[in-house]
């Protein structure tokens, strides 16, 4: 059984869960993503990726925000509740090599629960790496503890200046790229809007920028095409094909449309759960 072991409240809507999954923690690798379901056989499926894992344990960790139905139903689970359906590890793993320069990693919000496990690659590949976390306020910085132990360097923005710089995380990117030692390889995870900022500050610079993609996603086997995207004029998906890909090809407008179709419904199942209170955390 996928029993849950920890959960915890990063800030207001985000939370983080430790799950029993052996098989998955043994095979999982950095990049890689599972599915879920809390509703059994006919409830949403909802991708979530592996922020950690303990093969001693044979735990994952996941971190998600509160944004729909589902969302809100898996954090009202508490510790010893069993997740219904936990399939993975899915998409392709990150692709890791040693660099002669350094790497940096951007992490937008949430965006940092999947950049964990591929820094921690990276590091253990021999590579520097200079970390950029950014978030609205200092509430919304996550992991800052685990990349300040992790990172060569570590770099915070906040948009209201709470924490580290009152800034954009493309304000440091560009500075990187734009100096006399540019970094060998960017990744960036988080919102569409930031991944998009991030491979347009790039580019100038032709640094080899990498973005990972949450899409709307049901099967994960690429039969249903929810996840499908347009990377260099072709279509892609992102559940078998990614979920990374070359940023500087990825056609972020498309996507961003697709991801607002069911913007609606999740704003209505978020409000019903906050005023009816059946969100009760």
């Amino acid at each position: 059984m996928n029993t849950i072991l920890s959960k915890r409240q990063l800030s207001g809507e985000v939370w983080e869960m430790r799950i029993a999954a052996p098989h998955i923690a043994e095979e999982r690798r950095a990049g890689q993503f599972v599915i879920l379901q809390t509703d059994g056989e006919f409830g949403e499926r909802i991708p979530l990726t592996i922020a950690d894992a303990d093969t001693r344990e044979g735990s994952v960790t996941v971190i998600f925000q509160t944004v729909g139905a589902t969302t809100h139903k898996l954090a009202e689970l508490r510790e010893g509740d069993n997740i219904a359906t936990l399939l993975g590890p899915l998409g392709r793993p990150t692709h890791i090599e040693k660099h002669d320069g350094y790497v940096v990693a951007v992490g937008g919000g949430i965006g940092g629960a999947p950049l964990h496990p591929i820094v921690e690659a990276h590091k253990k590949a021999g590579n520097k790496v200079v970390v950029i976390l950014g978030a609205r306020t200092r509430e919304l910085i996550i992991y800052e503890d685990k990349f300040r132990a992790l990172a060569d360097e570590l770099i915070i923005c906040t948009d209201d200046g709470s924490a580290g710089v009152k800034a954009l995380v493309t304000a440091p990117l560009k500075e990187l790229c734009a100096s006399a030692n540019p970094p060998a390889e960017v990744i960036a995870i988080g919102p569409p809007i930031m991944m998009k900022f991030c491979a347009e500050t790039t580019r100038p610079f032709a640094v080899p920028t990498v973005v990972s993609l949450n899409t709307i996603m049901i099967d994960g086997t690429g039969m249903c095409g929810g996840c499908r995207v347009s990377v260099g004029g072709e279509t892609k998906f992102v559940c078998v094909d990614g979920p990374e890909f070359d940023g500087h090809k990825v056609d972020f407008d498309n996507m961003m449309k697709r991801l607002g179709a069911y913007k609606t419904h999740e704003t209505e199942a978020h409000d019903k759960f906050h005023k009816c209170g059946i969100f009760n955390n």
